[in-house]
């Protein structure tokens, strides 16, 4: 498995398992195969609700604990959010059964982010979470919070896919050392991306899927991806993209297909914003 360094020396490998959007009942299985087919990086959250099936299936799959990446998510939280993270995080670790993090992730730009960044930091000190980082910040919240805080996030989790590539978010990243990561890689499928002919045609040549040349793509911009499936066979179709590399007229022509817009929900819209920064999860 290929690795990148995040900003404070700790490796991290370019491709994971996520566990977003499985079912509490099915995550168990799911992590317990993507496991044995090899993955090591397991991407989870508070707001997934499947924390504890997760840390079932580590525990289960005898692996040892220096040999995994677990990420998961802090929620937004309300004021005292210092006191609030610390308490996330805690039972957080509690449902997975882990004494550390390997990463840990603020899951949104929203309510209390200087008071959440500063528990993180603790958090960070004291060994709990080896590294910190944020997902869904845009350019301007990003740069505000590298400039404003002791530690730079070691990783930003936003939406990267063919149809939406955030050339500038990356080119920012890479400028300030925050390790780019993706989520919905496939765009869930939107746009017809399985079935795309650039990309369908640009994986005949090496007897690869669309799905294979997206994560290829991604590999090889350096952005670490962490795709999703509860299928066996899928899950090692994923892994096997370390076997070929597009050429530059290739990656020219997935460039081609960026929208510049997301294909999910804005977070500069107001309603989003409202919605997500109200919302709360149960205990």
């Amino acid at each position: 498995m290929q690795n990148v360094t995040l900003n404070n020396g700790v490796d991290m490998p370019i491709l994971g398992f996520g566990v977003y959007q499985i079912p509490p009942d099915q995550t168990e299985q799911a992590v317990t195969d993507a496991l044995a087919a090899g993955y090591r990086l397991l991407d989870t959250a508070a707001a997934y609700g499947n924390e504890e099936a997760v840390g079932r299936a580590i525990r289960a799959g005898g692996i040892p604990r220096d040999e995994l990446f677990v990420t998961t998510k802090l929620w937004v939280q309300d004021a005292p959010a210092e006191d609030n993270t610390r308490r996330a995080l805690e039972t957080s670790l509690t449902k997975l059964g882990l004494d550390y993090l390997d990463l840990y992730l603020m899951h949104q730009p929203y309510g209390d982010v200087y008071g959440q960044w500063r528990a993180m930091e603790a958090a960070n000190r004291e060994g709990l979470a080896k590294a910190i980082g944020v997902a869904n910040f845009y350019p301007d919240r990003l740069l505000d919070l590298v400039l404003n805080n002791e530690i730079t996030p070691a990783v930003n989790q936003i939406e990267t896919h063919p149809f939406f590539q955030r050339t500038t978010d990356h080119d920012l990243m890479r400028e300030h050392g925050v390790q780019h990561q993706s989520w919905g890689g496939f765009a869930e499928g939107k746009n017809n991306l399985f079935t795309d002919p650039v990309l369908t045609g640009i994986g005949k040549a090496y007897d690869k899927s669309a799905a294979q040349v997206v994560l290829r793509w991604l590999i090889q911009r350096g952005i670490v991806t962490i795709p999703k499936s509860v299928r066996p066979e899928r899950m090692a179709q994923n892994i096997e993209v370390f076997d070929f590399r597009l050429t530059e007229d290739e990656m020219a022509r997935i460039a081609g297909l960026d929208t510049g817009a997301t294909l999910f929900f804005d977070h500069h819209d107001p309603e989003m914003v409202a919605w997500l920064s109200k919302r709360r999860l149960e205990g």
